[in-house]
């Protein structure tokens, strides 16, 4: 029988995420946007390495023209207040070698002081970012627009013999459109980005063929793991794996282990359980059989069926104590129950389990008492499962009252311990105690000591301490005789005290 969760089929579920897709992603995604980055980059160095071979000859050409303008502008000293346009005209084969060019128009100009044109083509402007304060005879370089055209232009200043200041110096320019200049870039592009169209595909697949190859070992991990029995939790074999997965499948190994031991510890427990029910139930069985046979060889009185009835009882009672403390070892061990905290009130819970068990304490004649703060003024509280602190006290208690012989005293002490941060519950008696030898013992399941002739399921004490470790206490056993100072021929008498820690309302830092 399945039961449906509303909603829970419109939800989408998320599907599981592949390594080897993420590790491929996170490789070749930085690669993929550096390929456009690439490109731009090497579009900028070819522009800049087509330039330079232009650039030379195009500067070389301003120079020469601005020799021949400085000698005419020598010749213009000799008639001072006139200068001659005509003389700084060229030649018709000196223009003719000056524009011979097939792939780009070449320009040329000379202006004189005020930005008067003396010679060339009036059509390139001047330069917006002229300094007349450049050295003259420098060199340099722009580009412009000519009768929309892209071009680039050399200029430089030519200073004039005797010519008073920056002012009265010539502008020399010559210009070419850009025609060479693209293509030798273009070239240099395509020699560069057309062998990447091949390596990047090939780089891809390297990758791709290099990760399948890495992650091999994993794939056979998947297999050694897949190919075992559900019976077997050996360890993993960490010789064969990369380091990498190394700390993972000890991780694994770790759980294994652990798994291992809870699979075992249960197998022992339900086979202890099962020896410890079979007692009671097969007495019960018995005690039924014998009143039975009785009653049918017509030799039962009323006194016979009497003590078959009350050893019935007790098996039964003690078949019922046996389940009701294994459902408190299952509570105790749930940790999905014992997540569900709330405040918990120490003092009271440890007032109710004593006014429960006074009458079988009276019953078996032993002093009962509390001690602490009353229900009222209790302000020992802690953060735990309510139900589970209830069966830790109720636990030892009966413990107590289980093994202390007729005219003890059975003690149940709450106090605080603020500078410990702790609330403390003590359960003392003037038994026959613990020895020091078996003080961790009597917390395992099912363990009695030799001699007590006590009537338990040996679970109480195993409850406390699963309970106790759930939230977080400290649980201590000792003997009492020292702080009661008894007499040797009583009992030493055992205490057993849980530290809970204080909640946090309760702690000196927020008093």
């Amino acid at each position: 029988m399945s039961v449906e969760v509303p909603g829970a089929a419109d939800k989408p579920t998320k599907p599981p995420r592949s390594l080897f897709g993420e590790i491929l992603d996170w490789m070749l995604a930085p690669l993929l946007l550096i390929w456009p980055i690439s490109v731009a980059l090497t579009w900028l160095v070819a522009q800049e390495i087509a330039n330079k071979p232009y650039d030379r000859e195009l500067g070389e050409m301003t120079r020469t023209l601005a020799q021949r303008v400085s000698a005419q502008a020598a010749a213009d000293v000799s008639h001072p207040g006139s200068v001659d346009a005509s003389r700084y005209a060229l030649t018709s084969e000196a223009e003719a070698f000056l524009r011979a060019d097939a792939s780009d128009t070449v320009f040329y100009q000379v202006r004189g002081p005020q930005g008067r044109l003396l010679s060339g083509d009036a059509r390139l402007p001047a330069p917006a970012d002229d300094d007349t304060t450049t050295n003259p005879g420098e060199t340099r370089w722009r580009d412009d627009d000519i009768g929309g055209d892209r071009a680039r232009v050399a200029w430089l200043r030519v200073q004039p013999p005797g010519a008073a200041g920056a002012a009265g110096s010539l502008l020399v320019q010559v210009a070419e459109t850009t025609s060479k200049r693209t293509r030798l870039a273009n070239e240099i592009i395509k020699g560069v980005i057309l062998p990447q169209f091949v390596i990047l595909p090939l780089t891809v697949l390297l990758v791709w063929l290099a990760l399948a190859r890495g992650i091999a070992p994993l794939g056979e991990l998947q297999r050694r793991i897949r190919s075992r029995d559900s019976a077997d939790l050996s360890p993993i074999d960490e010789r064969h794996v990369p380091e990498e997965v190394a700390p993972l499948v000890r991780a694994i190994n770790e759980l294994l282990g652990r798994l291992d031991q809870s699979i075992r510890t249960q197998k022992h427990f339900l086979a202890d359980a099962a020896h410890q029910l079979k007692t009671p139930l097969a007495g019960l069985r018995t005690q039924a059989e014998l009143a039975q046979r009785e009653i049918d060889e017509g030799r039962s009185t009323p006194a016979d069926l009497m003590r078959s009835l009350e050893q019935i009882s007790l098996s039964s009672q003690r078949a019922a104590h046996m389940v009701n403390q294994l459902l408190a070892m299952a509570r105790a061990e749930d940790k999905e129950h014992t997540a569900r905290r709330s405040e918990v009130n120490l003092a009271e819970f440890a007032i109710e389990t004593v006014r429960d068990f006074v009458p079988r304490a009276l019953e078996r004649r032993l002093d009962l008492g509390y001690e602490g703060p009353d229900t009222e003024r209790a302000q020992l509280r802690v953060l735990g499962q309510p139900l589970l602190v209830r069966e830790l006290i109720r636990n030892l208690v009966d413990n107590a009252l289980l093994y202390t012989p007729p005219g003890g005293v059975v003690t149940v002490r709450v106090m605080e311990d603020p500078f410990g941060q702790v609330s403390v519950l003590q359960v003392e008696d003037t038994g026959p105690g613990v020895p020091e030898a078996e003080r961790e013992k009597v917390f395992q399941p099912f363990y009695r000591a030799l001699g007590t002739n006590t009537d338990g399921s040996g679970l109480g004490l195993a409850i406390v301490r699963e309970i106790a470790e759930t939230h977080d206490a400290e649980l201590l056993l000792d003997d009492t005789r020292s702080r009661r100072g008894l007499p040797e021929h009583e009992g030493p008498g055992a205490r057993f005290t849980v530290r809970f820690p204080a909640h946090p309302a309760q702690t000196p830092a927020a008093i």
